[in-house]
């Protein structure tokens, strides 16, 4: 009895050989915002696969109190719905708010697995940030005027087209934001400034869209 055709196994061999794409595991999101439509315009028109879920919610509330709010969110839904969220965020900027307030804020987040996308001064330094390296500190006042500057046109701080501006330079938003980041050692938050954190969950937002990261490669 002769064993099986060589050229077979050769054939078996190459298709299992082959590489096979992988889609990312699909997360429930929870994203819980200082400002109550800045960011969540913005997050809100990231093209999420319909079968993850992310859940953009704009409260008004601030530091210590907005991380305390996300925990409860997160519990109550997990009891009262039955909805697990594998990553919670706060997102909310250093703004003039106290060291102390700002510091417990990421004390909370760290007791209940809370993370944070901050930044300091205001939100709009991660626009900015899709044109040029800033890496001196202005004032919250001067961003608007720095964004109608980049982007050739009056900035509103509620735009519903902001996403969709940005995102042709969101790459180099993402290198710029890194940079900055890395250059603070040690970090301290309530002083790095500019600073922001956007791009960690930007990251985690774009690895949930299949389409986009092959389009990457």
């Amino acid at each position: 009895m002769t064993g099986p055709n060589p050229s077979l196994r050769r054939r078996s061999r190459s298709y299992m050989d082959r590489p096979v794409d992988r889609l990312p595991i699909r997360q429930r999101f929870l994203i819980v915002c200082e400002g109550e439509r800045t960011e969540p315009n913005y997050f809100l028109k990231f093209p999420i696969p319909k079968d993850s879920v992310i859940d953009v919610r704009g409260t008004g509330a601030n530091t210590a109190s907005l991380v305390r709010m996300a925990v409860q969110m997160r519990d109550r839904a997990a009891q009262n719905e039955s909805i697990q969220y594998d990553q919670v965020w706060c997102v909310f900027d250093r703004d003039a708010f106290s060291a102390q307030n700002f510091n417990a804020a990421f004390q909370i987040a760290e007791q209940n697995g809370i993370k944070i996308a901050y930044s300091n001064e205001a939100f709009e330094l991660w626009y900015v940030l899709h044109f040029v390296y800033l890496d001196t500190g202005i004032s919250r006042e001067d961003y608007s005027g720095r964004l109608t500057e980049l982007l050739r046109h009056p900035y509103q701080k509620n735009s519903l087209t902001i996403y969709d501006e940005l995102l042709p330079y969101q790459n180099r938003a993402m290198r710029h934001a890194a940079t900055l980041y890395d250059q603070y050692q040690p970090k301290i938050p309530e002083m790095d400034k500019p600073s922001t954190t956007v791009h960690l969950l930007v990251g985690e937002l774009n690895s949930l869209n299949w389409e986009n990261v092959r389009k990457k490669k």
